[in-house]
């Protein structure tokens, strides 16, 4: 089967035009963002497939609760992650992500289109079958760091297949496809767990205060799990059906418990567009709000490199996991990748 080339595509090139002309305040509204039961998951994967479908469909962002993630290993992710950027800039330094792949450490090295300044951030990306042991620290430097990621990511995929598997049934593929797409054992395996720290505001200027701590954007993947700590807000969404019309913001505050998720556009392009990719952003706190760090923990289900990508309806070419990525990746880090 052929594949497109990897010079950058309508399909994409217009994601990357939508998120240009976004880089505004604009308005905000309320908004229920749905939150769904995973419980009891093999016996009520029909019910929970059902309420999946029509959030993604009508949101596009939704959260899952009760999803078989010990909440105490939640905690214990954000603990080595605080323990990993607590060090010194140059111990960090050591794990610097290299051009051309997609692990280790970065700070503010992603510029959006919706923005064209650099998120104000810092991160450290774990994708499994890229990862050297000089990208891990050392167990001396970090204790335990490595083999708490390892499990963590593992987790994440787990649920993000659970997910994954409900949407490729109503869209009339195998129930495992996208696990199939997404498998570990491969060389090409390309999901990633991403660590983020959001800088403290605390003794910021009052024109600081003007940029974003993540400009708006939609996702490259399939689809995004996302693990905040309350208290830490700033997340904000405009729903994939409002995205070309009103673009107006919603706040998703974080819930104790519950994993944040949104469709990317390589779902939506495997889907034919049946479900729409979300736009969102990070915005910097007010004065009167939190002022401290902020970290979150977003796990990204990007099928695997030689995976292709077309939906049952072939409503567009297709193209490799692999070439769709690198593109998109081209487009918001130009001469940094």
């Amino acid at each position: 089967m052929s594949t497109s080339s990897p010079a950058l595509h309508g399909s994409a090139q217009s994601e990357l035009n939508r998120e240009a002309r976004i880089g505004g305040h604009g308005t905000c509204v309320a908004r229920d963002i749905p939150q769904i039961d995973l419980s009891d998951y093999d016996s009520r994967k029909s019910v929970i497939t059902d309420a999946l479908w029509d959030a993604a469909t009508q949101v596009g962002f939704f959260q899952v609760i009760n999803h078989g993630i010990d909440p105490a290993d939640v905690d214990a992710a954000f603990a080595a992650a605080g323990r990993f950027f607590d060090l010194p800039m140059d111990e960090k330094a050591h794990y610097a992500r290299r051009p051309g792949s997609n692990v280790g450490w970065e700070y503010r090295a992603q510029v959006r289109p919706s923005t064209g300044t650099p998120d104000n951030k810092e991160s450290y990306q774990i994708t499994l079958s890229q990862m050297g042991s000089d990208i891990w620290p050392d167990e001396s430097v970090l204790p335990g760091f490595q083999a708490r990621m390892q499990r963590f990511e593992h987790q994440n995929w787990e649920l993000g297949m659970k997910i994954l598997s409900c949407f490729a049934l109503r869209l009339g593929f195998d129930a495992d496809f996208f696990t199939h797409n997404h498998d570990p054992a491969s060389a090409e395996y390309q999901s990633t767990l991403r660590l983020i720290h959001y800088m403290s505001m605390e003794n910021a200027k009052d024109e600081d205060f003007e940029f974003w701590r993540a400009g708006a954007h939609s996702d490259f993947d399939c689809l995004t799990l996302l693990h905040q700590r309350p208290g830490q807000g700033g997340l904000q969404v405009c729903p994939g059906k409002d995205a070309d019309t009103t673009l107006a913001w919603t706040d998703v505050p974080p819930v104790a418990g519950a994993v944040t998720c949104n469709i990317g556009d390589m779902l939506m392009r495997w889907s034919d567009d049946r479900l729409k990719s979300t736009l969102h952003r990070v915005r910097m706190p007010r004065r009167d709000e939190y002022l401290g760090p902020r970290l979150s923990l977003p796990f990204f289900c990007q099928a695997n490199r030689d995976a292709v990508i077309q939906g049952p309806q072939k409503k567009y070419a297709p193209i490799t996991a692999r070439d769709y990525l690198d593109e998109r990746i081209r487009a918001n880090y130009g001469s940094r990748t």
